[in-house]
């Protein structure tokens, strides 16, 4: 994997001649309603990993080219964001959302991204949860239409060098332990293991202190400046789904023309257990699915000429 301060080094450099709006770490927000988003270089790393679950492997590992610089949001878009989406155009999001009831996963009728099944009105600053892949679509399509900006779903690739965070490569995007996944991840941990609702694994040995989904932003960001880039709430990204990666994929570019009957979904959630908060694990479901642990997080294309 590149160096991310040799990256971040070359970049700066590289905008600073050509006379950039945007430079490496920069936040910005397009409107008052838009999410807040951050500068993110261009480098390589490895991606994907040999082994997972099974009928989940994760590889070939293969080294990804993330050629140009990208602006990725800050944060999990909020309920306040999503809010500002369906009140300016009327989308009629998913529902029947499913819901973890202690013994097996069901959908609940009039559960949605307005009542994602936390018995209490779900905050303006929580993630918004209970939302499938079309509705992350159309918030991003909304959002571009409306700022006249290239917003957009993170691609594959993206989220994963976004997720690893630079450096050398350990188990978690944190190090090699479960224990130091509290710092910076709302994963099912030790505050996890007294909701009412129990899981049917072990938590990890720390604590994050929140039993159930949080606001955004709560923990530490990673070297990007990104939060919640692992835990909290799933994130759909817009490549579909193939379990062996394809020779093709080597750069950032999503991959939408095989399986594109099941989109990709990264990071993990406040209810997930450890194994799969790795930056490699690969989420797969249908753009239909609804549930109360998926959310999403944008991106937005840069002019660096």
């Amino acid at each position: 994997m590149r160096c991310l301060g040799v990256a971040v080094a070359l970049f700066i450099a590289a905008s600073a001649a050509q006379g950039a709006a945007h430079e490496v770490g920069k936040t910005f927000r397009d409107c008052d309603d838009c999410p807040l988003m951050i500068v993110v270089p261009p480098g390589e790393f490895e991606m994907g990993a040999e082994g997972g679950e099974n009928a989940r492997y994760e590889g070939p590992v293969h080294l990804v080219s993330i050629r140009r610089p990208f602006a990725a949001g800050v944060y999990e878009v909020t309920n306040a964001e999503f809010g500002a989406f369906i009140e300016a155009t009327g989308h009629q999001a998913g529902t029947k959302c499913r819901i973890w009831d202690g013994e097996t996963i069901t959908e609940r009728p009039g559960k949605d991204w307005a009542d994602p099944g936390y018995g209490r009105p779900p905050r303006p600053d929580e993630p918004a949860a209970c939302v499938n892949w079309n509705d992350a679509k159309a918030y991003a399509q909304w959002l571009a239409d409306t700022t006249g900006e290239p917003y957009r779903l993170l691609s594959e690739p993206e989220w994963e060098y976004l997720a690893r965070g630079g450096g050398p490569k350990t188990r978690y995007s944190w190090g090699d332990g479960d224990e130091g996944a509290c710092k910076y991840a709302n994963v099912f941990d030790l505050s996890g293991k007294q909701s009412k609702v129990p899981r049917p694994y072990e938590p990890v040995n720390c604590d994050d202190g929140f039993s159930g989904v949080a606001p955004v932003g709560q923990l530490e960001p990673n070297i990007y400046g990104v939060y919640d880039i692992i835990g909290n709430v799933w994130e759909w990204v817009e490549d579909c789904y193939v379990m062996t990666y394809l020779d093709s994929q080597t750069t950032e570019q999503a991959q939408v023309t095989h399986g594109c009957d099941r989109r990709g979904v990264r990071g993990g959630s406040w209810s997930t257990t450890i194994s799969r908060q790795r930056p490699e694990f690969r989420g797969r479901d249908p753009v239909e699915l609804v549930t109360q642990i998926f959310g999403f997080r944008v991106a937005r294309d840069l002019d660096t000429e």
